[in-house]
C-alpha cells in the first residue's frame, strides 16, 4: 500500500514537472496535481484501449503514430476533467503526453 502512494506522489510530481517545463500547461497545485494523476491512470487503463483498438486501422496506416494524437488528446480530455489542470493548445498537449510518457516509464518499472 505504501508502494503504491509513493508511486501516486510521483505521479503527481511528474505532471507538476511536466506542467513546469512545456509552456502552456498549468496546474495550480499540489492536490490538482495528484487528482490528475488519479485521472490520467484511469483513462489509460479504461479510455485508452478502446480508442486504440478503434483507431486500429489508421494507427496501422501512420506506422503506430497516430498513437501521439491518442494520447494528446486523452491528456487534453484529463485537462477539461480536472479544475486544477490547463491546457492551452493542441502542441503543448502533444508535447506533454510525450514527456510524462517518458517520465512515467521510471515510475512504473518495478
Amino acid at each position: 500500500m505504501l508502494k503504491l502512494i509513493i508511486k501516486w506522489i510521483a505521479f503527481a510530481l511528474v505532471v507538476m514537472f511536466v506542467a513546469w517545463l512545456i509552456p502552456g500547461i498549468t496546474v495550480s497545485d499540489f492536490p490538482s496535481a495528484m487528482i490528475a494523476a488519479i485521472v490520467i491512470v484511469f483513462v489509460n487503463i479504461f479510455i485508452k484501449p478502446v480508442l486504440k483498438l478503434l483507431t486500429l486501422p489508421l494507427n496501422i496506416a501512420t506506422l503506430g503514430l497516430f498513437t501521439i494524437v491518442i494520447n494528446a488528446l486523452l491528456f487534453m480530455f484529463v485537462a477539461y476533467v480536472v479544475d486544477g489542470l490547463s491546457i492551452e493548445n493542441f502542441l503543448s498537449a502533444v508535447g506533454g503526453s510525450i514527456l510524462l510518457s517518458i517520465l512515467a516509464i521510471g515510475i512504473t518499472k518495478d
